[in-house]
């Protein structure tokens, strides 16, 4: 499906964008590659880990998607566009709340323009589990995106673009996550911790790409994506990471919760299991509703359900988060 086509991921030099772009280059050696994002720095030294003479299908185009003229030159010509574009860092965003939504709300709503005029066939979106059901302004941006993304698919009229969303929790060992902050700790020989009951949802690199791929080559548009994962316990990762550490509970910060979640009860109503990820279709979707069940051989969740990281069913222990670290992200 990807071979000869062109790709395009805005916060292309972030971790699920390096991610990816190592991923698409290994897997599709045909297919044209446009890496954009505002950070000159981090595009030159990605770009010199892709050399032209080696690798002659990628470009890197400097811009922002608050900047819908330039994104709407960026896109011409461009099948497939990934939005990992977004401001993150919950407690930036409370203190720069204007900015958050500038990126992550006015971003999308240009994605989405840009890809309708461009001739773009498909764009995937990624969410996070703090837009289900968000209590900070992070997560309250991210919601509006996906709702923007969801509803895409109601305005494109004859144009045969779809829009879909990918929704999963922290991605281990991702820039300015928790993990990378731990090790760093530990040398001071006292870990930080929020809230000794904090749990989070764990997801892989690797998982993440995959899961944005399959979105790529599998999604009908509209559909929010949800993975299956495990999740952690804060002190089992204080533990694994910095076993003689001291642990100093500090408090959470703004806009933190206890525990993530990523369907909410109100959301089972349309809910289906498709197997490795659950799927929340639009209220109105713009196909036949048991087409993709048979399809996708999905199972409607029971109403009433959620999906959340304090009651998931399958933790990681002190052991397995050792083993994932040592692989994903690096030797303890």
């Amino acid at each position: 499906m990807l071979n000869n086509k062109s790709i395009l991921i805005t916060g292309g030099t972030g971790s699920l964008g390096k991610a990816l772009t190592k991923y698409i280059l290994e897997k599709y050696p045909n297919v044209r590659l446009v890496i954009f994002s505002r950070d000159e720095q981090k595009q030159y030294q990605m770009a010199l880990e892709y050399p032209p003479e080696k690798y002659p299908l990628i470009r890197f185009f400097i811009g922002d998607v608050r900047d819908h003229v330039r994104l709407e030159r960026a896109f011409y010509g461009i099948d497939y566009v990934i939005h990992a574009a977004a401001m993150k860092h919950v407690h930036i965003a409370e203190y720069n709340p204007d900015e958050c939504i500038k990126t992550n709300v006015g971003g999308a709503e240009n994605v989405v323009s840009a890809a309708l005029k461009t001739g773009v066939k498909k764009v995937v979106a990624l969410s996070t589990d703090k837009a289900c059901a968000p209590i900070n302004l992070y997560g309250a941006t991210k919601l509006t995106s996906d709702k923007l993304f969801v509803a895409a698919n109601n305005i494109k009229g004859t144009n045969p673009i779809t829009f879909s969303v990918v929704r999963y929790g922290n991605v281990m060992g991702s820039n300015g996550s928790v993990i990378p902050f731990f090790m760093r700790k530990r040398k001071e020989g006292v870990l930080p911790i929020t809230n000794k009951e904090m749990t989070r949802f764990n997801i892989s690199l690797q998982e993440g790409v995959e899961m944005v791929m399959y979105t790529l080559e599998n999604a009908w548009g509209g559909e929010i994506l949800v993975p299956k994962i495990p999740s952690y316990r804060i002190m089992d990762l204080a533990k694994a990471i910095g076993p003689d550490c001291e642990y100093k509970e500090v408090g959470i910060r703004a806009g933190e919760k206890i525990h993530e979640e990523m369907i909410s009860a109100s959301d089972s109503h349309y809910t289906y299991d498709l197997g490795t990820y659950y799927s929340i279709l639009p209220s109105q979707p713009k196909f036949e509703v048991e087409d993709y069940i048979k399809h996708f051989n999905a199972k409607k969740v029971d109403l009433g359900f959620s999906y959340n990281s304090g009651e998931n069913k399958d933790f990681e222990s002190i052991e397995s988060l050792k083993a994932l670290i040592n692989t994903h992200v690096g030797p303890l």
